[in-house]
């Protein structure tokens, strides 16, 4: 199992005091990052108060390019998911509509959706780019048994259609016989959310602990599965929580980290939050990108929401994965037009089929590609 967690990252002094405001300071960086120096939890906190429209931010998004290319190159990953078991959620998570209690109208609910319409979903999903496809549940998570059996004949399916490789979010497992079940059934990568700082975590869910998601990672990555974890932005966390939510991230070093923004819904707990400001999103994933120079980070929910006709901007910010298609409960972005944004910062879609350990969409394994 994972060993203790740190929960406070920036009591310890900085590795050199940084000026968010100086660029050239910010590009000294990135040329240490590419030298193998690493960001410390001040300096990072530090960066994110660089001011918008400043140099300095100017700065910080080509570092975030520069260190993105000298690890992971041009290449762009996309993923889709698909939301196989819609509402009556256990779970009280303040962001989602799926939630218990949650008010939210604005989606269907679902059963556990039939074979052939995850099929056809999985045609759809590569036709549109995308690597993989990861099959959501709206419910705690999977225990042994019936539930078990049903999850793992989907897999099956998912993975003899072979368009798309079989990926999974499906919540907190019971047991590591769970873990290994989901990997011999054909799923190469378990995406499993830290959502937030661990400190934070309890505004944001109460009904399961951060520390079992934690546990379920453990037994993600004893399964051999490629592990894809991240979480969301803007749910009233501060930003040295936003800090110490990254420097967790970069302890379990995931294979991919989806970073969502909140999509405040009405009829959910955080329904009365506003939106990110595009700038703090932007000056947040670029932040990301210098703390995790060698972990594909996702684009994922919430992005036309906070960054609306600035959404393209996020290439800027150093990310090298992106969400196609639409997400669980609202609508996405047309695959078309991340091809012609990613091709305008000169980066291109990994073709269907390469081989590539670098730059699978959510797994570092030969095997995932």
């Amino acid at each position: 199992m994972l060993p203790v967690m740190p929960t406070t990252v920036l009591s310890a002094p900085p590795a050199a005091a940084l000026d968010p405001t100086d660029p050239q300071a910010i590009a000294a960086l990135a040329s240490d990052i590419c030298a193998g120096v690493e960001l410390s939890a001040a300096q990072a906190r530090a960066l994110l108060d660089v001011a918008p429209g400043s140099a300095a931010q100017e700065a910080l998004f080509a570092a975030a390019q520069k260190v993105r290319a000298h690890f992971l190159g041009h290449r762009l990953s996309c993923c889709s998911i698909l939301n196989v078991k819609a509402g009556n959620c256990s779970e009280n998570c303040t962001y989602c509509a799926q939630a218990s209690g949650s008010s939210a109208t604005g989606y269907d609910k679902t059963g556990w959706l039939p074979d052939a319409d995850i099929v056809n979903a999985a045609s759809s999903a590569s036709a549109n780019g995308a690597k993989a496809l990861g099959l959501v549940a709206a419910w705690k998570g999977v225990k042994e048994g019936t539930q078990l059996d049903m999850v793992c004949n989907a897999i099956e399916k998912l993975a003899e259609q072979g368009g798309v490789r079989a990926d999974v979010n499906l919540g907190i497992l019971a047991s590591q016989h769970c873990a290994d079940r989901i990997a011999q059934a054909g799923a190469k990568v378990y995406g499993h959310n830290l959502e937030t700082a661990r400190s934070h975590f309890d505004n944001v869910c109460t009904t399961h602990s951060f520390d079992e998601r934690l546990k379920t990672i453990g037994y993600i990555r004893k399964a051999g599965m490629g592990l894809c974890s991240g979480g969301i932005i803007g749910m009233g966390e501060t930003k040295d929580q936003r800090i110490e939510f990254a420097e967790q991230v970069r302890f379990i070093a995931p294979d991919m980290v989806p970073i969502n923004f909140l999509n405040p819904v009405p009829g959910t707990p955080l329904g009365h939050l506003a939106p990110l400001p595009a700038d703090e999103a932007l000056t947040t994933l670029a932040v990301f990108r210098l703390m995790w120079p060698t972990l594909s980070i996702m684009a994922a929910g919430g992005k036309e929401v906070v960054l609306g006709e600035r959404i393209h901007e996020v290439f800027r910010a150093g990310i090298n994965a992106i969400m196609v298609g639409n997400y669980l409960t609202t609508l996405g972005t047309a695959p078309d037009y991340w091809r012609d944004a990613a091709a305008r910062y000169g980066l291109e879609l990994v073709p269907e089929g390469e081989e590539s350990a670098e730059h699978g969409c959510g797994c570092g394994k030969k095997s995932c590609s």
